[in-house]
């Protein structure tokens, strides 16, 4: 595909129906083995996913795979948060629906741009309002009567101002580095700090594992080993907000999932919260850019940046 800003899009759009659907696995999984013990399995299974790729780039590089040391420390950087973010998100499973899940950790769809402020990033209004329609749109679908604040929905919006952080750092680095090694790098890194902590808080059971495994595998070669790294080679040519609007789909994917395998009710608000959603993509990718700015006369100060 020659439009590198359509493939990024296109891809990312694939890695929120993949991650959308993992959400079902996740919480599947928990039924017989514990969170971090289900996370640090199948990031573990996604690192190993990606080495044939890592040992197809050594002989293409004449035998030779460099981890520099600037790669080891941002993907082990990009390790830690996404350990954080993960574990949040999967823990918070225990006590709330897939569909409510989806929704709150969608919310870094907002928290991007809000973060990116933060770092003297300037959004454009078409991303504002496409985040704000995606945000209404996420409400429609996943909040009903009487619907209170519970314990791991507080553990989901934590976790998405986490996500909204991840989204950022995997911007500012997917650029930088291979995007293989580097993901390759931060799920070693999240399997190494999740296992160790299901060591102290959960026990092993060969049994229960084995009864995970089709949970695993899926959250394992799917959701990471192909989710994840698709988001990573994805953001090489995609700006950061735009990038949360899409991936933040992944609500709407979570909402459907939970009602076609768990039985998780989709009231008609909820297929209008789709919808707006949807359009919120479409309105933060469509909306008209302002012009570049001319090249200003020889002595003439520079005018500022064009915003995204």
């Amino acid at each position: 595909m020659r439009n590198p800003a359509l493939r990024a899009d296109l891809l990312m759009l694939l890695t929120a129906m993949i991650w959308g659907s993992a959400f079902v696995a996740q919480r599947l999984g928990m039924e017989a083995i514990g969170p971090f013990l289900y996370s640090g399995l199948r990031f573990a299974l996604g690192a190993l996913v990606l080495v044939p790729l890592l040992l197809l780039a050594r002989r293409g590089s004449g035998g030779r795979l460099a981890f520099s040391r600037p790669l080891l420390w941002n993907g082990m950087l990009l390790g830690v948060v996404l350990a954080i973010g993960i574990n949040l998100q999967q823990v918070g499973l225990l006590f709330t629906s897939v569909t409510n899940s989806g929704f709150i950790t969608g919310l870094y769809v907002i928290m991007v741009p809000l973060l990116g402020l933060l770092i003297g990033q300037r959004t454009g209004l078409g991303t504002w309002l496409g985040a704000c329609l995606a945000v209404v749109g996420m409400a429609l679908l996943s909040i009903g009567e009487g619907f209170s604040v519970a314990s791991g929905d507080w553990l989901q919006l934590a976790g998405a101002l986490v996500w909204g952080v991840h989204v950022l750092l995997v911007s500012a680095l997917a650029s930088r580095h291979d995007p293989i090694s580097l993901a390759f790098l931060q799920f070693l890194t999240c399997s190494l700090l999740s296992l160790p902590l299901a060591l102290v808080f959960e026990s092993f059971d060969l049994t229960a594992i084995g009864q995970a495994m089709p949970a695993i595998l899926y959250g394992g070669i799917l959701a990471v080993g192909v989710g994840f790294t698709l988001q990573v080679v994805a953001q090489k040519h995609a700006i950061a907000s735009h990038a949360a609007i899409i991936l933040s789909l992944e609500a709407v994917f979570a909402a459907l999932a939970g009602a076609l395998i768990l039985g998780e009710s989709l009231p008609l608000k909820g297929y209008v919260g789709c919808a707006l959603m949807f359009a919120g993509m479409l309105l933060a990718q469509l909306w008209p850019k302002q012009a570049a700015p001319r090249p200003a006369q020889a002595g003439a100060l520079p005018l500022s940046e064009e915003p995204h």
